[in-house]
């Protein structure tokens, strides 16, 4: 390994904070179906692709067309975004970090293009990436290692020297089975550990040093660094 080649970033409940709005939109899908979502269903939702979502409320409700339901839960989503998905604490600071220093970064989501592009061109507009892809981008999204795979060879970079930055068990599965280094930066649910997996609490704790310092350790927690003054940098 070389060094730190691109960071790659998952968008739902890592830069923008959308898992809250994908609850509600799934808790309002499934109650159309006479189910009601619990802490139960949250493996099968936080994270996962529209249809994977969509093939669990049709399970566990014992009704509905699959294909009808991920249409349901793709436009029910996409107006709750629509009307406003804010950054992440620390989200701005840390890719304004990275574009100052040189160090290309892409999106790589398991959400539906029309939402990506949805929120790239609202909360994410001033975000130079260097691409997005999203879950129609690949054959298999998220928790395959098809995504993350996919985005390394279009920057032209081994997989093993990008760190993708990830909240939820199949994104982290998705990006170390393709090779990444993950930071795991933890919303909904919890992520296991494992040798490849490094933990902050906040993105408001990463830097683009303790993102390099990924690709030499993990299992623990990324080197702290001084926090600018709030009064300076914005915190989001």
């Amino acid at each position: 390994m070389t060094g730190l080649a691109a960071v790659l970033f998952d968008m739902d409940g890592t830069l923008v904070d959308t898992e809250v709005l994908w609850w509600r939109t799934t808790e309002q899908v499934a109650r159309g179906l006479g189910h009601q979502l619990t802490g139960a269903d949250a493996p099968e939702v936080v994270g996962r692709a529209v249809d994977d979502t969509a093939a669990h409320l049709v399970r566990v409700s014992g009704g509905g067309d699959p294909s009808e339901v991920a249409r349901a839960l793709t436009a029910d989503f996409f107006g709750r975004v629509e009307a406003g998905a804010p950054m992440r604490p620390g989200a701005q600071r840390l890719l304004t970090a990275l574009e100052a220093e040189g160090v290309p970064f892409a999106l790589v989501s398991a959400s539906p293009r029309l939402v990506v592009d949805s929120v790239v061109g609202g909360s994410l507009a001033h975000v130079p990436f260097a691409f997005t892809l999203s879950a129609d981008d690949t054959d298999r999204t998220k928790p395959h290692p098809d995504p993350y795979r996919s985005a390394a060879e279009r920057l032209g970079a081994d997989v093993r020297d990008c760190v993708a930055v990830e909240d939820s068990p199949d994104g982290a599965a998705s990006a170390e089975a393709a090779g990444c280094r993950v930071l795991v930066v933890p919303s909904l649910l919890e992520v296991p550990a494992s040798p490849v997996r490094t933990f902050a609490r906040s993105l408001e704790d990463v830097t683009p040093r303790s993102l390099r310092s990924c690709l030499g350790a993990a299992g623990g927690v990324p080197p702290q660094e001084p926090r600018p003054s709030s009064s300076t940098t914005p915190s989001t």
